[in-house]
């Protein structure tokens, strides 16, 4: 969320960043809403404070005729008081639905465009495999060796099912394991966050409004232990980035516990009610799958927050070089960066099948816009209480990675080269082979 203040002094520049960042919503009205919240709330703060006198009044006057007149006075401001209250509550709940579509302002340095065609390589890092014999997708090396079923799954689970089988499960699960012990290494807390989720935390991550198509409601409601309903609605995590920014909401923190460096490890869910028709085969967008996910919460500074948005990309590109995977590193457009977001990098990793590079990383810092949301703080050295910035990372995603993995180390035999990295949570095992599956 943007800060109105800076809003009213500045509303060419947040409707420039609209144009940028392909967002609807009307700054005008949004001003003209806020104008009459003011005038609102200066009117309410006016009214109590004559009730104060008022009730001072009441309590100081003796002469019982002149009390009954200020009663009957407070009475009628009473009146007026609760009708100025829930205009003052339908104003607010306007202006609220307004500014949480303001966008955030994007880097002078973000390509400018309407789509992904606008994007921007700026790395690229690792030769791309050259194969003397006829590739296999990932699909058919998984039926092949007995690693992933896709038929079954969607038979189980609907569209976008799959199961993962034998060596998969523990390439998948050593992934996990080798990012999280990667993640500790480089001092990051690490934390298994909740999925299932209150409103609150994904409109404080900015998930909500404008995402809502792309989160799993949960359909029956909760119950307390009396037996309560509990109205309020519960949603499926599509990263742990809400829950763990939720873990700091209405904290004011300390200058010194900054910057907070958090590692969440969750299953996700997603509708990809958005992307209806792209990537339907294999392991590529899915409902359901785990991710090890960086956040950091540091102080309000741009050169700071920066810094940290290039260690964590540089983190994710750790992982995939220790994985010997060909990958380039993307600066994303306005337009396809989304609205809470100041700059954004892409990673995205090669797939033999594809014969191009799909994303598998997503880093984004977005300075105060989550923070103002959730309410998280800190204390200058001034004694001053500022909005921190927050930022998040991909460490990693599985089982996407894994069609970069299976596919990128094919070998013409149709066994599967484990990557170096990975064989101390396989045994040391070096190949994925057929017989290792029966």
């Amino acid at each position: 969320m943007l800060d109105i203040k800076f809003i009213r002094q500045n509303p060419g520049v947040v409707k420039k960043a609209c144009l940028e960042k392909q967002v609807k919503v009307d700054i005008d009205r949004l001003l003209r809403v806020d104008k009459i919240r003011q005038e609102l709330l200066r009117t309410l703060e006016d009214m109590r404070s004559q009730k104060n006198k008022a009730n001072e009044k009441i309590q100081k006057t003796k002469n019982n005729k002149k009390k009954k007149a200020i009663i009957s006075e407070m009475q009628e401001l009473n009146k007026n008081l609760d009708r100025i209250a829930i205009k003052f509550k339908e104003t607010d709940k306007k202006f609220q639905n307004l500014i949480l579509l303001a966008p955030n302002i994007p880097s002078e340095d973000s390509p400018v465009g309407p789509n992904e065609k606008f994007n921007k390589e700026i790395e690229k890092w690792g030769e791309i495999p050259n194969f003397d014999f006829e590739i296999k997708d990932h699909i058919q090396l998984g039926r092949d060796l007995d690693l992933i079923d896709i038929e079954a799954g969607t038979k189980t689970a609907g569209f976008r099912g799959y199961y993962l089988k034998n060596d998969a499960v523990l390439l998948h699960f050593a992934l996990i394991w080798y990012t999280i012990n990667k993640m500790k290494q480089k001092g990051f807390g690490l934390f298994v966050s909740p999925t299932l989720l209150r409103e609150f935390s994904l409109i404080g991550s900015g998930h909500f409004p404008t995402g809502r198509d792309e989160v799993y409601l949960i359909g029956n409601p909760n119950k307390l232990e009396n037996g309560k309903i509990i109205k309020e609605p519960t949603f499926l995590a599509g990263t742990s980035e809400p829950s763990l920014l939720a873990y700091y909401a209405d904290k004011v923190l300390n200058k010194g516990d900054l910057p907070i460096k958090m590692c969440g490890i969750s299953q996700c869910y997603r509708s990809e009610a958005g992307s209806y028709g792209k990537d339907t085969r294999g392991l590529y967008r899915l409902h359901e799958f785990m991710k090890v996910e960086q956040v950091v919460i540091c102080r309000a500074d741009m050169k700071e927050s920066n810094k940290w948005l290039e260690k964590m990309r540089k983190i994710s590109q750790e992982i995939l070089k220790d994985l010997k995977l060909p990958h380039r590193v993307i600066s994303i457009c306005t337009g396809d960066m989304g609205l809470g977001k100041y700059k954004m990098y892409d990673i995205e990793t090669w797939m033999p099948s594809r014969n191009t590079y799909g994303e598998t990383h997503s880093d984004s810092n977005l300075t105060t816009w989550q923070a103002r949301r959730l309410n998280i703080k800190y204390k200058t050295r001034e004694n001053k209480r500022e909005y921190v910035h927050t930022l998040n990372n991909t460490a990693i995603a599985s089982p996407r990675i894994l069609i970069a993995i299976l596919e990128c180390n094919q070998q013409k035999n149709g066994s599967i080269l484990i990557p170096e990295a990975l064989r101390p949570y396989l045994d040391n095992k070096k190949y994925i082979t057929r017989k290792d599956n029966k």
